[in-house]
């Protein structure tokens, strides 16, 4: 899995960038636009927090775990529904963020969550998460499918029979390429190069290959609710995020400028700061070497 350390090299370093740009709980993740994308960014981001909390039967009172909890997008939303929500991340930025607009938030490994740390909850959301759980090299190694299956196992004992897991995820596509065809050096117009970015964009973070790993996976425990695709809506997503990432701010632009010095030093942090040029993610979406899924589930 991504350790702290990855994380924190993608998520705080971006930590003020982001909250300048998007909002102080701005959402990180893919919006749910359905096809109509005449909505805006914010619209469609709610609409997202409506569905994942409708479908987890999230109310008043509801005890609700928020894995990977970003910038607390959906613990705002559902602590407007009268929820007691609970958000886990490995980046200290956002969880500093988080705990600044009076949201619940510990850093923690969320694979590593035990009943015995917080006690049952009436549903678990992952929005975004899953994507960092296996490494390039735990993949190697043939651990992926263990790595999910032990995950779902932890999801299982953290809920009441019937109760409910959102996940959203990145998965590899139709089109994904032989992962010794990925590279930096390769031509700037090509899926190498773009899966390349990501992997520079999220170290130690390897997607699974396709919906049927997830599904599959989680079989032992529970059964699949709905599942949909929001590949289109996620590239809507990333150009709408573009566009706030390059809006003038003053203050935003002197963050810019502040990280001169450590593009120059440092070779890593030169290919994180490339997905501002070109977005990766929306490359990989569009040429569907990747895919993305919105899952429910339901304890059995």
């Amino acid at each position: 899995m991504a350790s702290q350390q990855d994380l924190d090299f993608t998520y705080t370093t971006i930590d003020k960038i982001f909250r300048l740009s998007v909002g102080e709980t701005g959402d990180y993740s893919g919006a749910m636009y359905n096809g109509d994308f005449s909505l805006s960014l914010e619209e469609a981001q709610q609409q997202k927090h409506k569905f994942i909390a409708d479908s987890l039967h999230i109310g008043k009172d509801s005890k609700v775990l928020d894995m990977a909890c970003g910038w607390g997008p959906f613990l705002t939303y559902i602590k407007k529904r009268g929820a007691h929500g609970l958000g886990v991340t490995l980046s200290q930025g956002q969880a500093a963020a988080c705990r600044q607009n009076g949201l619940k938030v510990d850093v923690m490994d969320c694979r590593k969550i035990r009943p015995a740390h917080y006690g049952q909850f009436d549903a678990v959301s992952c929005i975004g998460g899953m994507e960092h759980f296996c490494s390039v090299e735990e993949w190697q190694q043939g651990k992926q499918d263990e790595i999910y299956a032990n995950f779902f196992n932890n999801i299982s004992d953290l809920l009441p029979v019937g109760g409910r897991y959102y996940a959203q995820t990145m998965v590899f596509g139709k089109n994904m390429i032989d992962f010794k065809d990925i590279s930096l050096k390769a031509d700037k117009n090509s899926d190498s190069y773009a899966l390349a970015l990501m992997v520079a964009q999220f170290p130690g973070s390897w997607l699974p290959y396709g919906p049927e790993q997830v599904i599959r996976n989680a079989a032992p425990h529970f059964k699949l609710i709905s599942q949909s695709s929001g590949r289109l809506d996620y590239i809507q997503t990333i150009g709408e995020w573009r566009k706030r990432f390059r809006k003038f701010n003053l203050e935003k632009y002197k963050l810019y400028a502040s990280l001169v010095p450590k593009f120059i030093a440092n070779p890593a942090f030169r290919d994180l700061i490339a997905v501002f040029r070109t977005s990766p993610n929306r490359v990989c979406f569009q040429r569907e070497t990747m895919e993305h899924y919105r899952f429910v589930f339901e304890k059995i």
